[in-house]
């Protein structure tokens, strides 16, 4: 039934009869997912004249990407997975913390948190057949530092 532009569904497909489990994986290609998530902190940092050696903050922002090929059913990763593992993994140090305190040692720059974010991400998923191709950490909305596999693995 067709109104005000769109279609209303009547009959939704039925697995086994409309389509076939073998169907369900459409291709054999390396694809790369993304999931974003943000998170509030403050720091400061060592060795630097200027105004971030003051204690202050940042709503921050990570984006992962992550590549792997499709499973039986066409997914590379659940998003679902990705957010448990930066829930529970990576975000608990970061999260409403004091970097400085949380993170190794280390000057808690954009650029060293990057790595470190990359990092945790990649050991989560060793065991997986996906890799880490990307993590991008925002300190600002038009500030950020990223980290690539290909730098990684150099």
């Amino acid at each position: 039934m067709q109104q005000y532009g769109f279609t209303i569904v009547e009959n939704l497909q039925k697995m086994d009869e409309d389509i076939k489990r073998e169907e369900l994986k459409y291709h054999k290609k390396r694809v790369l997912v993304s999931k974003e998530f943000s998170f509030d902190a403050a720091h400061h940092l060592h060795a630097y004249e200027g105004k971030c050696k003051n204690l202050h903050g940042h709503t921050y922002k990570v984006i992962f990407g992550i590549s792997g090929f499709v499973d039986e059913i066409g997914l590379v990763i659940d998003f679902g997975d990705i957010k448990t593992i930066w829930k529970e993994q990576i975000e608990i140090h970061l999260d409403h913390r004091y970097l400085n305190e949380t993170l190794p040692l280390m000057n808690t720059t954009a650029e060293n948190m990057v790595v470190w974010i990359y990092e945790k991400m990649a050991e989560a998923l060793k065991d997986a057949e996906l890799r880490v191709e990307f993590v991008k950490l925002y300190e600002t909305p038009t500030s950020y530092a990223e980290a690539r596999r290909e730098w990684m693995e150099q």
